[in-house]
């Protein structure tokens, strides 16, 4: 059973997310907040799986509350959705720099949005369609020099891993999945798992969506429009 706190300054779309999500037999949902400090207390009290978190709440707001739920070992469980009307992108870099796991807009398919919760509480990353691209061309263009031109990477965020591990590094860059790593590298999807756990670990990565990050600060990916030559 997932465990879900839905966090919203709204009561009616509070009610609406917990009737939606609360109808799956899979699905529980353990709380609801309305604001940044009642959503900590509630996560802190239930310890749940998933947390569906608004950006502007009251008495602390939900970027705020996610950088509290991911620097808290006793919540290292716990995934934060943000689900916001503000599809901004300076919301989506700091919601993802901030430990979220994935950024959905409210106008979001029902469907879309449960199937979010399952994604992002069996360990993967989400990201509503379109986000991810203008995420990574915004990280991607912080490392431009006042020329244009792309700066060098700083790579020594990689020494800790393997040519191997790099190369897997560089495909999650890309948004492939383990089983299509698997494929592109010719490994079983058991085998490409292991990497990527391996991969997490070792650069102190808390899911794939940072890992994203990673691998385009360090030049393994870039968006087309920002390479070389081009």
């Amino acid at each position: 059973m997932i465990r879900v706190v839905v966090a919203d300054d709204q009561q009616l779309i509070r009610a609406g997310f917990a009737a939606l999500l609360g109808a799956e037999d899979d699905i529980d949902v353990v709380g609801a907040a309305g604001s940044g400090e009642e959503v900590l207390r509630v996560v802190r009290a239930t310890r749940p799986d998933v947390v569906l978190m608004d950006i502007r709440m009251p008495d602390g707001d939900g970027l705020w509350a996610t950088e509290q739920i991911s620097a808290d070992a006793a919540l290292a469980a716990t995934r934060v959705v943000v689900v916001t009307t503000f599809e901004l992108d300076e919301y989506v870099e700091r919601a993802i720099r901030a430990g979220a796991s994935g950024f959905l807009v409210k106008d979001t398919e029902p469907v879309e949005l449960i199937r979010a919760v399952r994604v992002v509480a069996g360990g993967d990353a989400l990201l509503s369609p379109g986000v991810t691209k203008r995420l990574l061309e915004r990280v991607a263009a912080g490392r431009r020099t006042t020329a244009g031109r792309p700066a060098a990477a700083d790579t020594r965020m990689l020494d800790p891993l393997t040519a191997r591990e790099r190369e897997v590094l560089a495909l999650v860059g890309e948004g492939l999945t383990n089983e299509e790593i698997a494929r592109r590298l010719v490994l079983s999807p058991l085998t490409a798992k292991t990497h990527v756990s391996r991969i997490l670990t070792k650069l102190g990565a808390r899911d794939r969506v940072q890992l994203v990050i990673v691998a385009y600060e360090a030049g393994l990916a870039a968006p087309r429009h920002v390479l070389p030559g081009e």
